[in-house]
Protein backbone atom coordinates (compact mmCIF):
# COMPACT_ATOMS: atom_id res chain seq x y z
CA UNK A 1 0.00 0.00 0.00
CA UNK A 2 1.40 3.21 -0.75
CA UNK A 3 1.18 6.47 1.70
CA UNK A 4 -2.00 8.63 1.40
CA UNK A 5 -2.37 12.14 -0.33
CA UNK A 6 -3.92 15.24 -0.20
CA UNK A 7 -6.71 13.91 -2.13
CA UNK A 8 -7.07 11.06 -0.53
CA UNK A 9 -7.33 12.57 3.18
CA UNK A 10 -9.95 15.13 2.02
CA UNK A 11 -12.09 11.96 0.60
CA UNK A 12 -11.78 10.68 4.08
CA UNK A 13 -12.37 13.75 5.54
CA UNK A 14 -15.52 14.35 3.04
CA UNK A 15 -16.85 10.70 4.18
CA UNK A 16 -16.47 11.16 8.37
CA UNK A 17 -18.44 14.64 7.52
CA UNK A 18 -21.13 12.82 6.44
CA UNK A 19 -21.21 10.68 8.24
CA UNK A 20 -21.16 11.96 11.86
CA UNK A 21 -22.14 15.64 10.87
CA UNK A 22 -20.53 18.45 11.89
CA UNK A 23 -21.67 19.23 15.50
CA UNK A 24 -20.75 15.43 16.29
CA UNK A 25 -16.68 16.23 15.35
CA UNK A 26 -15.89 18.12 18.22
CA UNK A 27 -16.99 15.50 20.68
CA UNK A 28 -14.96 12.72 18.56
CA UNK A 29 -11.92 14.74 18.18
CA UNK A 30 -12.18 15.84 22.25
CA UNK A 31 -12.72 12.07 23.43
CA UNK A 32 -10.00 11.26 20.63
CA UNK A 33 -7.50 13.67 22.16
CA UNK A 34 -8.04 12.72 25.84
CA UNK A 35 -7.93 8.94 25.28
CA UNK A 36 -4.63 9.37 23.78
CA UNK A 37 -3.65 11.86 26.84
CA UNK A 38 -4.59 8.95 29.04
CA UNK A 39 -2.55 6.40 27.41
CA UNK A 40 0.26 8.55 27.21
CA UNK A 41 0.03 9.22 30.92
CA UNK A 42 -0.08 5.01 31.60
CA UNK A 43 2.55 4.24 29.77
CA UNK A 44 4.83 6.74 31.49
CA UNK A 45 3.66 5.66 34.94
CA UNK A 46 4.21 2.19 34.06
CA UNK A 47 7.66 0.37 34.98
CA UNK A 48 9.39 -2.23 33.22
CA UNK A 49 8.71 -5.43 34.39
CA UNK A 50 12.17 -6.42 35.60
CA UNK A 51 12.43 -3.42 38.03
CA UNK A 52 9.03 -4.69 39.87
CA UNK A 53 10.46 -8.27 40.10
CA UNK A 54 14.06 -6.33 41.78
CA UNK A 55 11.71 -4.32 44.14
CA UNK A 56 10.36 -7.13 45.24
CA UNK A 57 13.13 -9.29 46.22
CA UNK A 58 14.53 -6.92 48.32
Amino acid sequence: MGRLGVTEILVILAVVLLLFGGKKIPELMKGLGSGIKEFKNAAKDEQPADSKKEDTKE
